[in-house]
C-alpha cells in the first residue's frame, strides 16, 4: 500500500512539472508586453547649438613694448666748422700770436727781442728748424720796413706763419667713392690720442657732408673700442662691422671693406689698435692689416692722430709710424686749451704730411677741417 502512495505522488509531481514545462512560454506571450527599442535621437542642428552657445573670448596677452630705436642724428656739415670753433684756439693765441705780436711791435727791436722772439716759438713747440726760418724771414721783413705799425706788425706775422704753415698745400680729405668702391680710410695711432672718438667723428664728417659710411672696428684688443665704435654708429644710421675680442685685426678690416663695398656705401673708415709705437711686432701687425685691405680696394688715407698736447712727443711717435704706412694726413687732437699752436707747423715739417683735420673740443661735432688762413688768423690778435 505504501508503495503505491509514493507512486501516486511521484507521478502528480511528473504531471506537475510537464505542465510546467508546456505552459511557461504561454504565460510569457500572456504577460507584459516588453518596451520597444529606443527610438534614435534626432539630427543635430550644429548652426542652432552654436548660436545658442556663449563662447567665453580668450584674454588678451598684450605684448611688450618695442625697445625705442635709436635717434639717427644728422650732423652739422663740415664747412664752417673751424669758424664756429676759432675761440677754442685761445690757449695757443694767448703764447704764439699775441706773444710775437708784442715782440715785433716794439719800437727798436735789437738781439734780445730776437732771442724773446726764437724763444717764443721754439716754446710753442714749432721746432728749431722752423723757428730759424721763420726768425730770418721776420728780420730781412723788418729791416726793410723800417718803422711799423700794428696793423703792418700783424700783417708781416700773418704772411710769415702762412708760409710756415703751408697755405698752399694740398689738404684734401679723400673720402668719396670711385671706381665701383668706396673710399677707405685707416686711423693709427698710439693709445690715448682720441683714435676711436675721431673715427666716430669723422664718420658725423661724411654723413654731414651727404655722405654714407662703414666703420670698422679692428682695435680687437680693446673690447671697449667696438662698443664705443658701435655707438658712434648708431647715432648717425652707420654701419659697423666688429669681430670677437682678439680677432685677428686684418680679417676684421677685410670684412669691414667687404661689407663696404656690399652695400655700396661712400667711406670705409677701420680704427686700429692703439698701438705703442715702441712695439716692433704690433707696428708690423698693422703694416699687415694695410696689405690684406689693398687686396680688395687701395687705402685712400692713411690718418696719424696725435694729441696736440705732447708737443715734440708726438713727433717720434710720427716718425715711427710713417715708417710703417704711408701716411697721408695728420689729425691733430686736443688742440684747444693748453695745446701749443706750433705742432702744425712742427709736424707738417717733420713729415712732410699736411694737417687735414683738428679736434678742438668734446663734442661730436668739434672736428673740423684745418683751414691754415682761419688757424693762422685765430692764432694773432
Amino acid at each position: 500500500m505504501l508503495y503505491v502512495i509514493v507512486g501516486i505522488v511521484v507521478g502528480v509531481l511528473l504531471v506537475g512539472a510537464v505542465l510546467g514545462l508546456v505552459l511557461a512560454p504561454s504565460r510569457r506571450r500572456a504577460g507584459a508586453i516588453e518596451a520597444p527599442p529606443p527610438a534614435p535621437p534626432p539630427p543635430v542642428d550644429v548652426d542652432e547649438v552654436l548660436e545658442q552657445q556663449t563662447v567665453e573670448p580668450a584674454p588678451v596677452v598684450e605684448a611688450p613694448p618695442a625697445p625705442p630705436e635709436p635717434e639717427v642724428e644728422r650732423p652739422e656739415p663740415s664747412a664752417g666748422r673751424l669758424v664756429r670753433l676759432r675761440g677754442r684756439l685761445a690757449g695757443s693765441q694767448s703764447t704764439l700770436g699775441r706773444g710775437l705780436f708784442t715782440l715785433l711791435s716794439r719800437d727798436t727791436i735789437d738781439e734780445d727781442v730776437w732771442e724773446e722772439v726764437e724763444d717764443t716759438l721754439l716754446t710753442s713747440d714749432i721746432g728749431l728748424a722752423a723757428t730759424n726760418d721763420i726768425v730770418a724771414a721776420l728780420r730781412e721783413q723788418v729791416r726793410v720796413m723800417g718803422a711799423r705799425t700794428g696793423d703792418q706788425v700783424r700783417t708781416m706775422l700773418r704772411e710769415t706763419l702762412l708760409v710756415a704753415v703751408g697755405r698752399d698745400t694740398d689738404r684734401a680729405l679723400h673720402t668719396a667713392a670711385h671706381d665701383g668702391h668706396p673710399a677707405v680710410v685707416l686711423v693709427v695711432g698710439v693709445n690715448g690720442t682720441g683714435k676711436t672718438t675721431t673715427c666716430g667723428k669723422l664718420a658725423r664728417v661724411v654723413i654731414g657732408d651727404g655722405g654714407t659710411v662703414l666703420l670698422g672696428a679692428a682695435d680687437t684688443f680693446r673690447a671697449a673700442a667696438a662698443d664705443q665704435l658701435s655707438t658712434w654708429a648708431e647715432r648717425v644710421g652707420a654701419a659697423v662691422v666688429r669681430g670677437p675680442e682678439g680677432a685677428d685685426p686684418a680679417s676684421v678690416a677685410f670684412d669691414a671693406v667687404h661689407d663696404g663695398m656690399e652695400r655700396g656705401v661712400d667711406t670705409v673708415i677701420i680704427d686700429t689698435a692703439g698701438r705703442l709705437h715702441t712695439k716692433t711686432g704690433l707696428m708690423d701687425e698693422l703694416g699687415k692689416v694695410k696689405r690684406v685691405v689693398e687686396r680688395q680696394a687701395p687705402v685712400d688715407e692713411v690718418l696719424l692722430v696725435l694729441d696736440a698736447t705732447t708737443g715734440q712727443n708726438g713727433l717720434v711717435q710720427a716718425r715711427v709710424f710713417a715708417e710703417v704706412v704711408d701716411v697721408t694726413g695728420i689729425v691733430l687732437t686736443k688742440l684747444d686749451g693748453t695745446a701749443k699752436g706750433g705742432i702744425v707747423i712742427a709736424v707738417q715739417r717733420e713729415l712732410g704730411v699736411p694737417v687735414k683735420l683738428v679736434g678742438l673740443g668734446e663734442g661730436p661735432d668739434d672736428l673740423a677741417l684745418f683751414d691754415p688762413e682761419l688757424f693762422v688768423d685765430a692764432l694773432l690778435p
